[in-house]
């Protein structure tokens, strides 16, 4: 991967990356921490991690889940879902129009 790509891939929406994550079924944060680096090649600190979980918790996209194991699991809500729609959406659009402007400029 290009330094480029790396920069690009560190600096990815850790919410959206937890989202996604959360869209396939509950997952406690070490769970969420593997599959996010398996789908997304981002790895991210568990410090990272719970501050973007207490978030999207606060702002009603996730919800903690009773546990009868020590880890706590968390998964996503309707509102989740409806932002994480919406996130696509755009990130649909941006990529149009950046594949749409990259084929206009000879390199």
């Amino acid at each position: 991967m290009a330094r480029g790509n790396q920069e690009l891939s560190r600096g990815a929406d850790v919410a959206l990356l937890v989202l996604i994550s959360l869209a396939e079924g509950q997952k406690h944060g070490y769970r969420m921490i593997g599959d996010i680096e398996e789908f997304s090649g981002t790895s991210l600190e568990p410090g990272t991690l719970y501050g973007t979980l207490m978030r999207l918790a606060e702002d009603g996209l996730i919800e903690a889940v009773q546990s009868v194991e020590r880890h706590r699991p968390y998964r996503i809500t309707e509102a989740g879902r409806d932002a994480l729609r919406e996130q696509l959406d755009l990130l649909r659009r941006i990529e149009r129009a950046g594949v749409d402007r990259v084929a206009l400029k000879p390199a």
